[in-house]
């Protein structure tokens, strides 16, 4: 049964959604699908109202092991998770679906704010993360970043464009990278990350001009972007603890190494 509110019923049964091939955001086809896994039922009904207010489509459940089910088959464009999930943990959840290589960008919602449980949902593949108590309105100005950056990567005057720096080629259309014959299993804001540093080779960023210009942050906590620099380093780099691709310039600076500038 499900608990009704002000936005339709709340239900841990999937609506059915179309499973064949999407669009892309900017072509405005559908609405961007999102899944909520929290086990807090009136705290899922207040973010589900305020999500489908925004005009996105919607799906919640409570349990981990349910909601591990549902991300298989519905393949949703976001999910937001809680960690303290009955069935199974929401880092389990993650860790399982980044292993498969789902590329849903994650925002991790929990009460538990400490700087090392961030790094650990960051580090596992989360794109963001949010400490309860939340405002709602911020929560969805999290989701309409994340995915009008997919949008921008996914719009038409990106369709089919390559970008090669070294051994490292990008299909921004595709929304696929390699480095040398290998295939990188990037989430969805690590290739973001990448594609960025790549259109840009040689040029440094400082972490808060990332979190602005990949994340559409104008504020936010700059171990972010640490941690998903350190998560492409892990597999680019045949040392990461020696990069010579992903590089660190003065002490708050990233870079893409410039190959046409070597020697």
């Amino acid at each position: 049964m499900g608990a009704a509110n002000g936005f339709g019923t709340l239900t841990s049964a999937a609506r059915p959604w179309n499973s064949g091939e999407r669009a892309p955001y900017a072509e405005v086809i559908m609405p961007a699908r999102i899944l909520v896994v929290e086990d807090d039922r009136t705290m899922a009904e207040v973010l589900l109202a305020y999500l489908r207010r925004a005009g996105y489509e919607t799906e919640w459940t409570a349990d981990g092991t349910e909601a591990y089910q549902l991300w298989q088959r519905l393949e949703p464009d976001l999910v937001v998770l809680d960690l303290m999930l009955p069935g199974m943990s929401g880092l389990e959840l993650l860790r399982r679906r980044r292993g498969l290589a789902d590329e849903a960008a994650v925002i991790i919602l929990s009460a538990r704010g400490e700087e090392e449980d961030r790094l650990v949902g960051l580090e596992t593949g989360a794109d963001d993360y949010v400490v309860k108590p939340f405002s709602p309105r911020e929560m969805v100005l999290r989701v309409e970043a994340l995915l009008r950056r997919t949008e921008r990567l996914a719009g038409t005057q990106l369709v089919n464009r390559q970008i090669e720096v070294g051994e490292i080629s990008i299909d921004l259309g595709g929304k696929s990278a390699r480095c040398g014959d290998r295939r990188l299993s990037l989430t969805a804001r690590e290739f973001d990350l990448l594609a960025f540093l790549a259109s840009h080779p040689g040029q440094t960023f400082s972490k808060v001009e990332l979190l602005r210009r990949v994340w559409g942050w104008e504020f936010g906590d700059t171990s972010t972007v640490t941690v998903h620099v350190r998560r492409l380093r892990e597999k680019l780099e045949a040392d990461p603890s020696d990069p010579k691709i992903v590089l660190t310039v003065g002490r708050a600076g990233y870079q893409l190494a410039d190959e046409s500038r070597a020697g």
